[in-house]
């Protein structure tokens, strides 16, 4: 089998193939130069001859059209700059050959690479981690576009924009969310699980204060007046209550609450009366301290 492309498309010849276009009047060189598709395309073939063109396309593979080539534009800019510059011509003179030296660039900017200013948006309704209504943020321009625009939450920083926005910042809005990030704060606190450690020789009764301190091994700070701890108070040590599960109250900038899931846990200053050790306990079903719980 003979194969060549020309003119975009793909044209095969068998051997069989050869003494029908012979016979048609083509010789090979013309099949593959492309004097088939010619003639076929100005209804030339049939002419000269005759019935033998459903022949000779019958005998060998069909000549394929190409596949269509998807082109699409690419934003690239390059700042270039001659190594030599060429020579000053009078007016009305015709100007000198360029030489190889002259087709030799520097490159002097990438515009491609270069960091994009953030984007200035107004946020049209409350978004958790960035704002309320009305406000108007900064940031990157992808997140702006892909995360505010896109989805209708925030539009464009302009003259008309502010003042539309600025009569009608919905005050109500505000008072829900003390900030942009006490939602995240209140989801992260809900999705903890507290261990609440108590000395299993000593009695004790559990106080804010030992919520504080669990948080704070746990990473987060908690003033003591923003605990708020179940109305039956939680005595030990109890045995029976290891491992039960409590829910804690915490305010957020005197607005936002948060329950957290707390689970007592008892600890012996001596090796030998400690309990065995719980690998991920967090992970374990617990039964609730209260029945309501």
């Amino acid at each position: 089998m003979f194969g060549k492309f020309t003119n975009g498309a793909s044209a095969l010849l068998t051997r069989s193939t050869v003494p029908l276009l012979q016979n048609a009047g083509f010789t090979p060189k013309q099949y593959w130069t492309g004097a088939i598709l010619n003639h076929a395309s100005r209804k030339k073939f049939g002419a000269q001859s005759g019935s033998r063109l459903p022949a000779v396309l019958s005998a060998g593979p069909a000549l394929c059209a190409p596949q269509p080539v998807m082109e699409q534009q690419t934003r690239n800019t390059f700042v270039l700059k001659r190594r030599t510059p060429p020579n000053l011509y009078k007016k009305n003179q015709k100007p000198d050959k360029l030489r190889g030296r002259h087709f030799v660039y520097e490159l002097v900017e990438n515009r491609t690479v270069i960091k994009k200013p953030n984007l200035e948006v107004i946020l049209t309704a409350f978004v958790e981690g960035i704002g309320a209504k009305g406000e108007v943020v900064s940031l990157k321009p992808n997140v702006a576009y892909n995360q505010l625009l896109l989805p209708g939450l925030a539009v464009y920083k302009t003259p008309e924009n502010l003042a539309k926005y600025a009569t009608e910042k919905d005050e109500a809005e505000k008072e829900i969310h003390s900030s942009a990030y006490a939602q995240r704060t209140v989801n992260k606190l809900e999705s903890l699980i507290l261990a609440v450690v108590m000395n299993k020789d000593q009695p004790w009764v559990i106080e804010p204060w030992h919520i504080r301190t669990a948080l704070r091994k746990a990473g987060y700070y908690v003033p003591t007046e923003a605990i708020e701890l179940p109305v039956t108070p939680i005595t030990g040590p109890d045995l029976l209550k290891q491992n039960k599960e409590f829910i804690v109250t915490i305010t957020i900038n005197g607005l936002e609450k948060a329950r957290v899931r707390c689970r007592i846990h008892h600890w012996s200053t001596e090796p030998s009366n400690r309990l065995p050790y719980v690998f991920e306990h967090w992970k374990q079903d617990a039964e609730p301290l209260f029945g309501g719980a």
